[in-house]
């Protein structure tokens, strides 16, 4: 069956030939570091033009149609435009902090694509703490953003920075405890143990309703984590004009642009990775014949169509659900959400312990 591993192991041997241990090292570093970039920018265009495209759809009108055929170039158009934009910095603005924040905004974005498994054989870092070391990364994304509320000098800047400090730490929580679900199911945190657990069948199927309800939850706290709407207080444009990012432009306006649709593909792709199997085939328990033919599927195209299959209904949330105001998106947080996953968590151990699971 065609694999990227495959490219990637040939890749490797014939650096191995030519170059010293440690120069292979080297050289496959630099390698994996210009694939991520090259992977960003692509990601960038596809999701922006997708976001569009798909909000013209369910609103039954055009979208972007002038810009190349049927308006695919418009975000390569919009790119430009930011590139040769002047970055303005406020008078009064602390200029370290402001200027640093978009860069670690896409630093740590750039940290989160190491463990996860794009095909069979083929992720940056097979690390043993796969999914402990994605909670811990995602976390420090919210300090860029209050480095940047609070660096502005500007008031909507920094309430906007607040609003989503409060949303992201509130949220994680029931992220992590739906993430928890899994990895009790498993046993392992790491991203490929994971996988393989899920070859006879992905666990949003064999895991029966506690899974169900830990995949509703993950996608509800996703959704706000990366302040997606309904849940972006934080840039609520009738509220705070553009909230923690106000006073940043041309190319560090593009670098939370980015790393906000980034952030949105690493949070699908972890939770394609955790209930839908990542790049696992569809299997059908002892089903031969089925399994066989599912397994002339690239492995890459299953890891890629059920991450933009989560990407569509984060999309598909954004232009169906009015904002929420900040009590209610706390409430729902605090009083809904983070109870039933507590509850749920315990119901899941159980059917673990048990082994209720299919």
């Amino acid at each position: 069956m065609w694999s990227i591993s495959n490219i990637a192991n040939w890749v490797n041997e014939w650096l191995g030939k030519n170059f010293s241990a440690a120069w292979v090292t080297v050289f496959e570093m630099v390698i994996a570091g210009i694939l991520v970039i090259s992977l960003f920018a692509v990601l960038g265009l596809i999701l922006v033009i997708m976001e569009r495209k798909v909000s013209a759809w369910m609103q039954i009108r055009l979208g972007p149609n002038r810009v190349g055929p049927k308006g695919l170039l418009q975000s390569a158009a919009d790119t430009v435009k930011l590139l040769v934009k002047e970055a303005m910095t406020p008078n009064g603005a602390d200029k370290f902090l402001f200027n640093l924040a978009p860069y670690l905004a896409i630093v740590v974005s750039m940290l989160l694509m190491a463990p996860i498994a794009f095909a069979k054989d083929f992720m940056l870092w097979d690390l043993n703490i796969g999914v402990l070391y994605v909670s811990a990364i995602s976390s420090v994304s919210v300090i860029s953003i209050l480095m940047a509320g609070w660096a502005s000098n500007n008031k909507y800047s920094l309430m906007g920075a607040m609003r989503s400090g409060a949303q992201i730490v509130s949220y994680e929580l029931s992220a992590g405890l739906a993430i928890l679900s899994i990895v009790v199911l498993t046993g392992s945190l790491n991203m490929n143990d994971i996988i393989r657990s899920q070859a006879d069948g992905w666990w949003i199927f064999k895991g029966h309703f506690p899974v169900w309800i830990s995949f509703i939850i993950f996608l509800i706290a996703i959704t706000a984590e990366t302040n997606r709407a309904p849940f972006d207080l934080a840039e609520a444009e009738s509220e705070l004009t553009a909230g923690f990012h106000t006073e940043y432009s041309g190319m560090k306006f593009a670098l939370f642009f980015l790393a906000e649709y980034v952030n949105v593909f690493i949070v699908c792709a972890i939770g394609a990775t955790l209930f839908l199997g990542g790049w696992m085939p569809f299997h059908i328990g002892h089903w031969e014949g089925f399994n066989h033919i599912m397994d002339f599927i690239p492995s890459s195209l299953w890891f890629f169509g059920k991450t933009f299959f989560l990407i569509f209904l984060i999309m598909w949330f954004r232009w169906t659900f009015p904002r929420l105001r900040i009590d209610q998106l706390l409430n729902l947080e605090w009083k809904y959400l983070l109870p039933i996953g507590m509850i749920n968590l315990l119901l899941v151990t159980a059917m673990a312990i048990l082994k209720w699971h299919f």
